[in-house]
């Protein structure tokens, strides 16, 4: 990359670049491992539970640059809960791998739907992308909201509508 840039790589000062680059890419696109860890919904909690402003940054797999944000999860308990720390790590692990910032709500929409069986799912993401603050269109600040509901929040209107003023923090 550097030589297509003509950049002179002879340069004592770039001599390690190639190496700190894959270093740090490799970095970005590692996820940790967690096990999931649930708990029997014993006091038949049947509210929604929320977890709001979880902060990660990805890779936008069209340019290589950082997208930074916020996801808002939420879910209706069926027979388990989950162990809250759980909530952001499934956002840090979806982050960590070159996405798009739709697939990624919908991957964490999924796996919540999957691993936990509730009654239903909200997942927003809110990010600013990068390849459109610095480069092309340059828009700071501009933010892409993206958002996937599952079962009894996508089919009652005020339990969604109740998710929704949530998140917002109305």
């Amino acid at each position: 990359m550097l030589e297509a840039l003509g950049v002179d790589v002879d340069d004592e000062s770039l001599a390690e670049t190639p190496r700190r680059v894959a270093r740090m890419y490799a970095e970005l696109l590692e996820p940790t491992a967690f096990d999931v860890t649930t708990f029997p919904n014993d006091g038949n909690y049947d509210e929604l539970v929320i977890v709001r402003d979880i902060p990660f940054s990805s890779l936008c797999e069209h340019h290589l640059m950082p997208f930074t944000g916020v996801a808002h999860l939420a879910y209706l308990p069926g027979r388990r809960i989950v162990g809250l720390s759980k909530l952001a790590r499934v956002v840090e692990m979806y982050a960590r791998r070159l996405q798009v910032q739709e697939r990624m709500t919908t991957q964490v929409a999924d796996w919540l739907e999957t691993e936990l069986e509730p009654r239903g799912v909200g997942v927003v993401l809110e990010a600013e992308h990068l390849c459109m603050t610095v480069r092309g269109v340059r828009t700071p600040g501009a933010r892409t909201i993206t958002s996937a509901v599952r079962g009894t929040l996508r089919q009652d209107a005020r339990t969604r509508g109740e998710f929704l003023t949530l998140v917002r923090g109305s």
